[in-house]
């Protein structure tokens, strides 16, 4: 049987551009995992991931015009958002250099022996180590920060875990030309190029969370394909972790204080979040609780007014645009449903941006509006307008894990009663929680959580920020052993200078 063709497509006509490669078979993804897995060694010298973590992103920074060119193709993202999207992706690259460097991230811990200890306590010495092969799914709305050469990419290299990439059918060519570049570093630094191999189909990335020599995965993508994938690493003799992205409503709520301060600039704000890359963020917010009154009249005119006014935009490919077209019209054809700006097809390959209202309280009791609270990929919004604390608490009540959350509040908050109380019943539903902000943009920083309750991820991880490289490690502790044996970060003399408990 012949190999299946992979096609780059235009999302702006629907029509191929070239063929990129072909599918990849059983048999094709087994010689690239054991082609990984056999790298592992090599990848193991500290100095050298690093090293090549910098090398690729220079390669990836000289490459720039080209790769944009590419994406952009392939998306129709634009180049400025792309140019942008690879300076994000090359700056996580060497931020994990770093991570690599420093060492802290091995956790090294030390308990010197006391007998005098009830129980008497060994000689104890725990650090983390790379579990092995990761398999990567790219994700469709980040052909560079969530597909080839982004974060679980990224994390997982640095955590010394060789990795296999099912590309995005959206971006093929990107994908071929991230992996070239990455293998290139690779070599350049004296590192085996198969310590990242790219493959393509939907039958190559179900072989892969299967395969017996991959130890983990990472994926960015759809409820509905996620946890299928999800299921089948659970499910395999030695099930594997699996870090997943499934999906997020972001809910917002505005405070009446907010609401009577600044309507006008909380509503545009709103719509440039919610419109933003044509309403493909993963964090993008699609369900905002607002006041009703005369000031929550004000946000929504002025979030009416700034959504009327966006242009029809492209989105990733025709698939999704008519998932998006069908979502919303079956949103808006619901009872008790208000259509404040009319989403929908924009043109034959186009969408134009919408709102769409609801009473809080019929929201609140269920039934057939509970669609409102699924995620819908593309640029609409849903808000819920409310007359009470208890109408807000009893939608948040409905609501899955998100990735986010945000409050928007009063400047001076000593003058909202709402916020402390909100805030608390935020915390619970997200893994980020922003106040008198939009949650679209994800700072790369130690400190950023982007993960949160299910569905928005299966586990409690993070993938971006320096602590999405413990996904790829599990500790070991060595007991009672000599020091000539210890790995040289666990020994007395501590060569390495790695920091240590």
């Amino acid at each position: 049987m012949a190999a299946e063709p992979v096609w780059s497509v235009d999302p702006r006509t629907g029509k191929p551009r070239e063929q990129v490669a072909v599918e990849a078979t059983k048999d094709e993804v087994d010689r690239a995992v054991r082609a990984a897995h056999a790298t592992r060694e090599a990848l193991a010298d500290r100095t050298a991931r690093a090293a090549f973590l910098r090398t690729a992103a220079d390669l990836l920074d000289g490459a720039g015009e080209q790769i944009a060119e590419a994406a952009d193709a392939e998306t129709a993202l634009g180049p400025v958002r792309l140019t942008g999207e690879l300076a994000r992706t090359t700056a996580q690259l060497r931020a994990f250099a770093d991570v690599v460097e420093e060492g802290s991230f091995l956790d090294v811990r030390i308990d010197l022996p006391d007998p005098a200890a009830t129980p008497p306590r060994p000689d104890l010495r725990r650090w983390k180590i790379p579990l092995g092969v990761v398999a990567v799914y790219a994700a469709s709305n980040f052909p560079l920060a969530f597909s080839v050469p982004g974060g679980d990419t990224a994390s997982a290299l640095a955590a010394g875990c060789p990795v296999v990439v099912k590309a995005h059918p959206d971006h093929p060519a990107t994908s071929e030309l991230c992996a070239t570049l990455l293998r290139r570093a690779a070599a350049k630094t004296g590192l085996p190029e198969d310590v990242v191999v790219l493959v393509h189909g939907f039958d190559a990335g179900v072989e892969l969370v299967r395969h017996p020599l991959v130890a983990a995965a990472g994926f960015t993508g759809s409820i509905r394909g996620g946890r299928a994938l999800f299921d089948a690493a659970a499910a395999r003799p030695a099930p594997i972790p699996f870090h997943g992205e499934l999906g997020s409503l972001n809910p917002v709520v505005v405070t009446p204080a907010a609401a009577g301060e600044r309507a006008e600039e909380i509503g545009g704000g709103l719509a440039g979040s919610m419109t933003l890359g044509a309403g493909q963020f993963c964090t993008k917010p699609g369900l905002v609780l607002a006041p009703r009154g005369e000031d929550g009249d004000r946000f929504l005119a002025a979030l009416t007014a700034a959504v009327s006014e966006t242009e029809p935009a492209v989105m990733l490919d025709h698939r999704m645009r008519d998932a998006f077209v069908s979502g919303v019209a079956e949103r808006a054809a619901l009872d008790g449903v208000r259509t404040t700006v009319t989403p929908g097809a924009g043109g034959e390959h186009t969408v134009s941006a919408g709102v769409l209202d609801v009473d809080a309280d019929r929201l609140a009791g269920g039934g057939h509006l509970l669609l409102l609270l699924e995620e819908c990929f593309g640029p609409v919004t849903v808000v819920a307008r409310y007359s009470s604390r208890e109408e807000v608490t009893a939608v948040l009540r409905l609501l899955p894990g998100n990735l986010t959350a945000t409050l928007h509040i009063a400047a001076e908050d000593a003058g909202d009663p709402d916020a402390a109380p909100l805030l608390a019943e935020l915390t619970p539903l997200a893994g980020r929680v922003l106040v008198n902000g939009w949650p679209t943009g994800v700072a790369v920083a130690p400190a950023q959580h982007h993960g949160g309750p299910y569905p928005a991820t299966t586990s409690t991880s993070t993938s971006v920020g320096a602590t999405a490289i413990e996904r790829w490690l599990r500790p070991v502790t060595y007991q009672s052993t000599p020091d000539r044996l210890l790995p040289p970060e666990l020994r007395d003399d501590n060569p390495l200078g790695v920091p240590r408990r």
